[in-house]
């Protein structure tokens, strides 16, 4: 059995703000459907992605900017770098994790730590795959995190 992850839903505050906000990350708009005056769906898909995020009205209790580390893989860190800030986005530097290439593998993944934790200016030393990130935050604070990967580990 296939389960493929198809959307994630983002809880914001301002629905125009937000759409403006990734219409300029470079999203793909795919639907803005408003059926009726308690309900808005907004429908965004990243480019290359087969994975989307929609928000809007009555789309979730969750409180705005409380989803943290939503991964987007490119094969490029600085040049995504300097896309993002070339479209206006406040983007972090691109920084690799002090704890080494594979800090949170036994978890099964390659993953930073969290926020500001032993980070090191720049992309990774060896521009090892998986190695190299940066972040950014839509307005409300849903977290977002770039990573560079040039090579897939075994099985992916």
């Amino acid at each position: 059995m296939d389960l493929k992850l198809e959307m994630i839903v983002l809880p914001v505050s301002d629905i125009d703000r937000t759409k403006a906000f990734y219409e300029a990350v470079g999203f793909r708009l795919d639907v803005d459907y408003t059926p009726s005056d308690d309900f808005r769906a907004v429908h965004f898909t990243p480019p290359g992605s087969e994975c989307s995020i929609i928000f809007g009205e009555g789309m979730t209790s969750t409180a705005p900017g409380t989803i943290q580390s939503l991964y987007l893989i490119v094969t490029d860190i600085e040049e995504a770098h300097a896309e993002l800030t070339g479209r206006g986005v406040e983007v972090s530097e691109v920084f690799h994790d002090a704890g080494g290439l594979f800090h949170g593998h036994e978890a099964g993944g390659v993953v930073h730590h969290g926020a500001g934790q032993e980070r090191l200016a720049g992309p990774h030393p060896d521009r090892a795959s998986y190695g190299s990130y940066l972040t950014f935050s839509d307005p409300d604070g849903n977290g977002w995190v770039l990573q560079e990967v040039t090579q897939r580990l075994p099985g992916r």
